[in-house]
C-alpha cells in the first residue's frame, strides 16, 4: 500500500495538562494516523484546543453550544484534501477515561474520523453512511494496531 503525501501543521492552543496531550500526539504518530486515513494527498492542520475555544467554534460553525471532541473544517477534497481538524483536549481526555482507552488511541480514532469527514464521509446523513464510515474507521485503526473503538 502506497501512502499519500501529507503536509501537516500540528498546533497546541493554551490547554491544561499540555504535556500529557503533547505526549499522546507526537508528530510522527499524528502523521502516520492521518496518512493511513487519506485517499489522496493532503494539507491538514491539527489544532488541540481548550473547552472554551472548542465550544466557541462548535457554536459559531455548527450552532451547537458545547465543546465537542473533534470538528472538521474541510476546504477542498480534490485534487488535494485541505482541512483543519480541531480536537478539544478536555473532551477527548474525559471520553478516553470513560471508555477505558488510552489517550493516544482515542486521539488516533478521532483524527481518523476527522480525516474521513474531510474526504466527504458523513455519519449523520443516514444509517448506511454511518455504517460505511464506522467500517472504514475500524479497518484503518486495525491496520494501525488500534482496537475497534466501537466495542
Amino acid at each position: 500500500m502506497s501512502l499519500n503525501t501529507l503536509t501537516l501543521s500540528l498546533q497546541f492552543g493554551p490547554i491544561t495538562d499540555a504535556a500529557t496531550h503533547r505526549a499522546a500526539l507526537p508528530r510522527h504518530k499524528v502523521t502516520k494516523w492521518l496518512r493511513h486515513s487519506l485517499q489522496s494527498d493532503a494539507e491538514i492542520t491539527v489544532r488541540i484546543v481548550d473547552a472554551e475555544e472548542g465550544q466557541t467554534l462548535n457554536r459559531d460553525y455548527r450552532q451547537k453550544d458545547y465543546a465537542t471532541n473533534v470538528l472538521t473544517f474541510d476546504y477542498a477534497q480534490a485534487p488535494m484534501v485541505m482541512a483543519d481538524l480541531v480536537l478539544c483536549a478536555p473532551v477527548v481526555a474525559e471520553e478516553a477515561t470513560a471508555q477505558g482507552k488510552t489517550l493516544a488511541d482515542h486521539y488516533a480514532h478521532l483524527l481518523v474520523h476527522g480525516a474521513l469527514h474531510a474526504q466527504g464521509y458523513d455519519h449523520e446523513t443516514g444509517e448506511e453512511d454511518a455504517q460505511e464510515m464506522e467500517g472504514l474507521e475500524v479497518r484503518i485503526l486495525a491496520g494501525l494496531g488500534i482496537a475497534n473503538p466501537y466495542l
